[in-house]
């Protein structure tokens, strides 16, 4: 049973509980009821088996199960021996509760519990938050969105990053009460908006605007590309560019269809960059 203490008045039960198949760390208490340090000892155990459920602590009573003590070497008590799959791998002599509180935290450390499914649901909402917080290079957690912000200092945070030109992402955690909550406790940062860039948190309005007022904003967020750069950029992608509604598979509109028979059955382009007059066309030259 979890959170409870097994006692073992015979070999066999001794044998028995260490080799539970559903704990790998047992704690044996070795004690005897006329030594009242062993009595407090085993409210000591009482309290650690309330805190470590995955561990399986034990109670035998050392003269009434001689044949074990005797295989041990138990010569005093209270005798506390730890065992792991069976095999015998620390041991405490004494009433030192430091001390047994410690080498079973230890050990414990390495028994893994099953997981609960509290801890399961925990780990796939990490996993989600993870994700989202990765969604984009920078991503903006605020209340509302970038066009209807429903707070001031969302509003605030949104004014800054369009100012200096950053390209964000957002999440409106109005949305999703699980994300909203979650994030808080993840992140260590328990109020909104809250900024990510490359995954990692960069913090609050506040730290925005210091870092706003510093100049460190610009180097730490990443900028969107201006308009005119990025028609430039699309313009120049090719010697010939179409832009068309639909691609070269399917176009959308009869103007569209048009041109790209007369491209592909005329050879007309070709002919053009072939005899050097296409590009003069193309700026309008002749």
């Amino acid at each position: 049973m979890a959170g409870a203490v097994a006692a073992a008045g015979s070999a066999e039960q001794f044998q028995q509980l260490l080799q539970r198949p559903d704990r790998s760390l047992v704690v044996v208490h070795f004690w005897a009821p006329w030594a009242p340090q062993c009595a407090q000892m085993n409210e000591v155990m009482a309290a650690l088996a309330r805190e470590h459920s995955q561990v399986t602590f034990v109670q035998l009573e050392a003269e009434a199960v001689p044949e074990v003590s005797e295989k041990y070497g138990i010569s005093s008590v209270p005798t506390f021996l730890f065992f792991k799959n069976s095999q015998k791998v620390d041991r405490l002599d004494g009433a030192h509760a430091p001390e047994l509180t410690q080498k079973v935290q230890r050990h414990a450390a390495g028994t893994a519990p099953v997981p609960s499914p509290a801890s399961c649901a925990q780990e796939q909402l990490h996993a989600r938050l993870k994700k989202l917080i990765n969604a984009a290079p920078c991503m903006l957690f605020m209340k509302g969105s970038p066009k209807e912000p429903r707070c001031g200092f969302s509003k605030q945070m949104v004014e800054i990053l369009s100012k200096h030109g950053v390209a964000f992402s957002s999440f409106d955690i109005f949305s999703d009460e699980e994300v909203r909550q979650g994030l808080k406790s993840f992140s260590n940062w328990p109020t909104y908006p809250q900024l990510y860039v490359g995954g990692e948190l960069i913090g609050g309005l506040d730290i925005i605007k210091e870092l706003e007022a510093s100049g460190e904003l610009d180097t730490i967020c990443p900028k969107a590309q201006k308009l005119e750069d990025r028609l430039k950029s699309l313009i120049n992608k090719a010697p010939v560019m179409l832009f068309m509604k639909g691609n070269k598979q399917m176009a959308k509109c009869g103007f569209s269809k048009q041109i790209l028979e007369i491209i592909n059955n005329t050879g007309i382009v070709r002919e053009l960059k072939e005899s050097g007059e296409l590009l003069p066309m193309l700026k309008g030259e002749n």
